[in-house]
């Protein structure tokens, strides 16, 4: 059998005290904001978008708020938890406990850029497209921090790069959890509890412990990450600065190639919640998104409108 090894990255760029200090997964979320920031004013600045330079920073912070933020967290507890938020909605505000839902995300931007473009009096298309050719870097970095935090592991797997994952800890029978803790114990009575045994996952005794109990698992967030962050960005660039596209194109190309990359990339994730007509609850969202980019167009060859760096082009490539 080969010898995986036992996934034991810090999810902390650097730890002040007893779990407290910089996560990578906010660092994820900095680093997302700053990319759609930059590629806004580059689309501003070149006339492929309408929203001005100077207000593509308050519309990025409106668009993280709004639209990332509340969106994700609503859509995770409506979509992932709906039990705990239906007995206590106050428990969306636990934001420490994490659970974020991209399609929630995506949703709430949807919304959000709606109300931005009515009250700007800009195209909403072309709002929509301006934002989603930045969407893919944010997804792709946020997949890099569930890797490096461990969670969203893949399903069982013997590929060569296959690896345990210890978050499976949380998922195991009490039986089995209480036999590794037993285990971990003797090796050293500070590893007693769950979390004490993920922390120290990278220590080779635990990681042998682990290594005899749990399942080598795919690393399916760095599937994701390449998926749904660096194929749909190229094409997406690619259809951005060489095809002289109405306002919509870019938004509908997006949520279909989203969604059938997330399935393709959810055929090798773990299913987190139960399954709808055989689909993990992510791939059955991803069957309204290609409706809806299907719709978007729909709507952008209807009636076709351009940015300004189009209006006058009959056809050129940029």
């Amino acid at each position: 059998m080969p010898d995986y090894p036992v996934h034991h990255l810090s999810p902390f760029v650097f730890e002040i005290g007893d779990g407290f200090g910089l996560r990578w997964y906010g660092v994820a979320y900095v680093l997302a904001f700053v990319a759609a920031y930059a590629l806004g004013v580059w689309q501003s600045r070149r006339g492929f978008s309408d929203i001005p330079a100077p207000a593509v920073g308050d519309f990025i912070t409106g668009t993280a708020l709004f639209g990332v933020i509340l969106g994700g967290r609503l859509g995770y507890m409506v979509f992932y938890d709906w039990a705990a938020f239906s007995a206590n909605p106050l428990v969306f505000f636990k934001f420490w406990e994490g659970g974020m839902a991209s399609h929630g995300g995506i949703l709430g931007i949807v919304v959000f850029t709606w109300i931005y473009a009515r009250r700007h009096r800009i195209p909403w298309l072309n709002v929509g497209d301006s934002l989603v050719v930045a969407a893919p870097v944010g997804l792709f970095l946020g997949r890099c921090a569930n890797f490096i935090n461990g969670e969203l592991y893949g399903r069982a797997s013997t590929v060569a790069w296959a690896r345990y994952f210890p978050s499976e800890l949380h998922e195991l029978p009490p039986r089995k959890v209480e036999e590794i803790l037993d285990a971990t114990v003797a090796a050293n009575p500070l590893w007693n509890s769950v979390p004490a045994v993920i922390e120290n996952a990278g220590d080779p005794r635990v990681g042998a412990i682990l290594a005899g109990h749990l399942i080598p698992r795919h690393p399916s967030q760095v599937y994701e990450a390449l998926l749904e962050g660096g194929v749909l960005f190229a094409i997406l660039w690619i259809l951005r600065t060489r095809c002289r596209l109405p306002d919509g194109v870019l938004t509908g190309v997006f949520f279909i190639g989203y969604a059938v990359l997330r399935i393709a990339g959810e055929a090798f994730r773990e299913p987190d919640a139960g399954l709808t007509w055989g689909l993990t609850r992510g791939q059955f969202l991803s069957l309204f998104m290609i409706l809806g980019g299907a719709a978007f167009l729909l709507r952008a060859f209807q009636k076709p409108t351009f940015p300004q760096a189009l209006r006058r082009m009959s056809g050129k490539r940029i």
